[in-house]
């Protein structure tokens, strides 16, 4: 029996969502900007009071990881952990990709197709994984650029659904396939909650002082190029 807050902002589209026993009590969602930072605590408070909750009755916090835009993920992670401190109470941590697929799995439930969550990380990379209806890993998360014949070798053998802010570039270079399904898909903080009520149940927190955003990639500044140059 766990009351937890799910906190998403691993995109532009930022939302928290509280949830009791795995179910939704209220989804607050932000999809007009990308700062986050100015609307994250107001949609927590706002929903404290709705639902006329404390802080003390909540079980847990969780938190969208990564991979996902930096910036998104530092203040998505840092409000949770600053909240966990505060409040005393434990962190779950969710793969964004992961959460993905278990929100167009559950909507769809296509038992024998593959899920395959993009995310725009620029150009002609993206992040991206594989699922199974389970949600078992087929392809672990990952940076990947993006090639016509990326994802032959299941394309081949399985009906793919491809989803998420990065599928529009893979559309495009792919082209008509008959096993590719390029669905519509909005992401929430909602997806994460059968997955946040799992690890609850089998206390999968994360260490507050070592957990961090789950880039895939090195955080890259242009500070940093500047510094690399010169040495």
């Amino acid at each position: 029996m766990a009351l937890i807050l799910n906190i998403d902002t691993a995109t532009a589209i930022g939302s928290v969502a509280l949830a009791k026993d795995g179910v939704v009590l209220q989804t607050l969602t932000n999809d007009k900007e990308r700062d986050h930072a100015a609307t994250l605590t107001l949609f927590i408070q706002e929903i404290f009071n709705t639902q006329g909750i404390t802080p003390a009755q909540l079980d847990a916090v969780a938190v969208s990881g990564g991979p996902g835009s930096y910036t998104g993920l530092r203040v998505g992670v840092a409000t949770a952990k600053g909240l966990c401190y505060a409040w005393n109470r434990p962190l779950i941590g969710i793969s964004t990709l992961q959460m993905m697929a278990q929100g167009l799995s559950a909507a769809l439930q296509d038992q024998h197709a593959l899920y395959c969550p993009l995310l725009d990380a620029r150009r002609m990379e993206v992040y991206t994984a594989v699922y199974d209806a389970g949600l078992a890993p087929v392809i672990e998360p990952k940076a990947l650029i993006l090639t016509a014949d990326a994802f032959n070798e299941w394309l081949g053998k399985n009906k793919m659904y491809f989803f998420g802010d990065g599928s529009t570039k893979w559309e495009q270079l792919l082209g008509p396939q008959a096993n590719a399904v390029f669905a519509p898909y909005r992401i929430s903080a909602e997806h994460m909650i059968p997955l946040t009520e799992a690890a609850f149940r089998e206390n999968l927190f994360e260490d507050l002082a070592y957990f961090s955003p789950f880039y895939l990639k090195p955080f890259y500044t242009p500070t940093q190029g500047r510094n690399d140059k010169k040495s």
